[in-house]
Order: structure tokens, then C-alpha cells, then sequence
């Protein structure tokens, strides 16, 4: 059997840096332990560049159709693409996360999955365009090693700054990106120009139908609206406790930076990532939200703030988050659940249930990492392998021009929400976060971090 060849990069883009990074950066250690040197950085950045990168392995975070172009580059450049969907944990139901979320022609360049857990794996074999010969690794996913014990330390000294800057505090995130997009086409409806007009999709829409979009877009809104009376109903309720308000990536921030002039003890932010800030709070308000099942796996209490209820989203969409919370379907309700958690008299929700549901969704919470386990999946494509494939000159020559007029195309889109999802790392804090990552997990190899391009950084043994 050949040896794995261990010149071969993996490239892993980041879309969201609070969300992805540190899971993303975890993975590119471990692989750098292992002989695979690792290019980690923003996936616009990434993507520009990717021409100039010797041929890898790339991480593909979803497989939409507007990924197919990129993947046809990738594979006239002879990188080979591995993904996982970073939002196939909460997810829609199946034929409209079939329609927003997946691809027959992305698919079709993919060659290896790899999944969260069960529910994950069931949910692409369902999907009638997954190649019959398509292998899926049920590996787990990073972002759920960072949720582990053992690797909380990795946050405890921010967890612990938190604590001090803000005292005792409640965490409030927030899931309305539907209806309170960062640009208003990314809602659910574009804004209507003339009263009575018929409404058009926006992004959020896509793939949905319509009479879906609308129910939708109801219940959205009218959770939206009992979220902006909960904030100060809460800083007015438990005044010893600081209110912090975490806003989903895409949300546009104003009208929470609004409420929070008008109320002392709450703050809005989203920077740095959920771990940190369930670590240092006392208790997690949310409805619907991933961060709700991240509460679990971390045992922090979570409450689910159902104030206006339609079982027909929320169970199709929201089931795992709100059934591994509290969930309170009044403020009354909220505010006694709220104060036995502050009490100490509450702890995260348990039994036989939540634990047989939480175990249909998610592998690797013990044992190996979820990113060493999907390490272990890449020895063996490249054994498999032995090398990688080798485009002829002219598919190569293809892929710079398709490269180049890319960047050319995309060049200056939305860079002020591209700079909120990423706002970029220095090498020295880099280094440290390596650093921490080493010490935690007793990694005795030392690992070489060098800037290739901008924010774009090869990290190597």
C-alpha cells in the first residue's frame, strides 16, 4: 500500500470568522500534526487566490448551485473537493433544505461527505440527485470539538474577561435574519415600492415556497417584535444582571443598539465566538437557535422563548434547539424558569429524551475529535489516490482564466458585510491561538505558521 502523500494542502475557507475560525483552525492543526500542511483563511480571499495554490484538498461548507461554477474551476486546477454543510444541523425540512442548501451539479464534483450525525446522514441519502456511489463519513464537525470539556479551557481566559467586564450576565441570541437582514435583499420578501404590489423573493426565500416564505415570514416577524419587548422587560425584571445581546452574523444590529441606549445594563455584540460567551454566562435566551443545542453540549441552561407559536415551523425547523431548551411560551413563564436557573435550582435540561435526540444528530462528543476523525477520512482518500489527479495543461490554463475573471467579477460586493463576517486575524494572535490549541491537547510537534496572502495563512509541522 502507498504511504499517504502528505505534501498534498488541505484548504479550508472560513465564510463566518466568530462562527467558523477556531473550529476550522482546530482541524488545520491536527492535519499539520499529521503531515498535512493546511491554508486557512477567508473563503473569498481563498477563492481568488486558489490558482495559485498547489493542487489539495478543498473543504467545501455547503454545495448550493452558485458553488458548482467554483467547484469546476477547482477541478480543472486538480484540487479535489471534500464537504460537510455547515448548516445541516438545524435544518429546514428536507425538500426545501433540498432546494436551498444542495445542488445536482455540485454534487456531482464532490467525492467525499461529511456529517454531523445520523439525521444528517439520512437527510442527504434521502436526496434523490446524491450519486448511488457518494461514501459519507459520520464524523461529527468541529465546531462540536470546541463544545467538549477538554477544550473549554481554550476560551477560559476571554470566558473569564467577559465575566469581569460585564459582571453576572444573561445571553441573548437572536435568529432574525429572515426579516432583519444586514441588506434588505437578503429578507425573506424585498421591500414592496407601492401598496398593494405583489412581493418578490429575496435571498432568504430561496428555495422555499411561497405560501412557505409567508408563514414564515409571520412568525419571524412577530417573534422579532416580542424579542425587542423582552430586552428591556428582562434589564428591568433582573437588574442585578447584565443583558447581552448577541445578534445573529447576518442581522442587521440598529435596532438592538436602539433598545440598548435606552437601557443601561445591555450591551450588543457578536464578536467573538458563541463558546467563549456561553462560558462566562449564566444562562442562554434564544428561539430556534443553533446556540440552544452549543448551550446543551456545554451544559449551560437554555430557555427557548416561544411567544408566539406555530408548531409548523418550529417543529419542522427548530425541533432540536427548542426541545434541548426550556420552553417558555410567556414572559411570566420565562422570567420563574429564568430565576430558579439563577438560583442555581435549574441546571440544563435532561433526561432519556433530550439524550436519545441529541444522539440522532450529533457523533464525536467523545472519544477521537471530530476533526481527527475526519483527518483519519483523508489518509485514506489519498491512499486511495496515491496522488492526485493531474489536469492537462490546458484544463489548467482554463482554471487561472476562470479564477481570474472571478475575482475581476466579484471584486468590491458587499464588502462592508464581508469585513462584519470576517474581520480578520494577525499572525500574532494566530500564534497564540495555535499555541493554546497545543498545550490543551498535548501536541508536542511544532507547527510553522507563515502568511501566504492576505489573510490567507499556510500552517505546516
Amino acid at each position: 500500500m502507498n504511504k499517504p502523500h502528505k505534501t498534498v494542502p488541505l484548504i479550508i475557507p472560513v465564510e463566518s470568522q466568530w462562527r467558523e475560525f477556531d473550529a476550522k483552525l482546530l482541524l488545520a492543526c491536527i492535519a499539520a500534526t499529521r503531515g498535512y500542511p493546511a491554508l486557512i483563511g477567508p473563503n473569498r480571499e481563498i477563492e481568488s487566490r486558489i490558482a495559485s495554490f498547489p493542487k489539495g484538498i478543498y473543504f467545501a461548507y455547503r454545495m448550493k448551485s452558485g458553488n458548482a461554477k467554483f467547484f469546476r474551476i477547482l477541478g480543472k486546477l486538480g484540487h479535489e473537493v471534500v464537504a460537510w454543510d455547515e448548516e445541516a444541523l438545524v435544518h429546514l425540512p428536507a425538500e426545501m433544505y433540498y432546494s436551498r442548501r444542495l445542488s445536482p451539479d455540485a454534487f456531482q464534483m464532490v467525492s467525499h461527505l461529511f456529517a454531523w450525525g445520523k439525521d444528517n446522514v439520512d437527510l442527504w441519502r434521502q436526496y434523490r440527485h446524491l450519486p448511488s456511489d457518494m461514501p459519507i463519513y459520520v464524523t461529527g464537525h468541529p465546531r462540536a470539538d470546541l463544545l467538549r470539556p477538554e477544550l473549554s479551557a481554550f476560551y477560559r481566559q476571554e470566558a473569564e474577561a467577559l465575566q469581569e467586564k460585564y459582571g453576572k450576565f444573561i445571553l441573548i441570541n437572536t435568529n432574525f435574519k429572515h426579516v432583519n437582514a444586514f441588506y434588505p435583499f437578503q429578507n425573506l420578501f424585498l421591500p414592496v415600492s407601492n401598496a398593494g404590489g405583489t412581493p418578490k423573493f429575496g435571498r432568504s426565500a430561496v428555495g422555499m415556497t411561497f405560501e412557505y416564505a409567508k408563514g414564515f415570514e409571520e412568525l419571524k416577524k412577530a417573534l422579532f417584535e416580542d424579542f425587542q419587548q423582552l430586552i428591556p422587560a428582562l434589564n428591568q425584571a433582573f437588574p442585578d444582571n447584565t443583558i447581552i445581546v448577541r445578534p445573529h452574523p447576518v442581522e442587521d444590529q440598529q435596532v438592538y443598539q436602539r433598545i440598548a441606549a435606552r437601557s443601561k445594563q445591555v450591551h450588543v455584540t457578536n464578536e467573538g465566538n458563541v463558546v467563549l460567551w456561553l462560558l462566562a454566562a449564566k444562562a442562554l435566551i434564544h428561539n430556534g437557535c443553533t446556540t440552544g443545542v452549543e448551550a446543551y453540549l456545554m451544559g449551560v441552561p437554555a430557555i427557548s422563548y416561544r411567544s408566539t407559536v406555530n408548531d409548523y415551523y418550529d417543529n419542522g425547523f427548530y425541533r432540536l434547539p427548542n426541545r434541548l431548551s426550556y420552553q417558555c411560551f410567556n414572559f411570566e413563564e420565562l422570567r420563574n424558569t429564568l430565576t430558579k436557573i439563577l438560583a442555581g435550582e435549574l441546571g440544563r435540561p435532561n433526561g432519556l429524551k433530550t439524550q436519545a435526540l441529541i444522539d440522532d444528530y450529533l457523533v464525536a462528543r467523545e472519544g477521537p475529535l471530530a476533526s481527527e476523525r475526519i483527518v483519519d477520512v483523508i489518509d485514506k482518500i489519498i491512499e486511495d489516490h496515491s496522488k492526485l489527479s493531474r489536469p492537462g495543461t490546458r484544463d489548467r490554463i482554463q482554471g487561472w482564466f476562470m479564477t481570474i475573471r472571478r475575482r475581476m467579477r466579484k471584486r468590491d460586493k458587499r464588502t462592508e458585510l464581508r469585513r462584519h463576517r470576517y474581520p480578520g486575524i494577525s499572525a500574532q494572535e494566530l500564534h497564540k491561538r495555535i499555541s493554546r490549541f497545543q498545550q490543551i491537547l498535548g501536541i508536542a510537534t511544532d507547527l510553522k505558521v507563515k502568511q501566504i496572502f492576505n489573510q490567507i495563512f499556510r500552517i505546516s509541522a
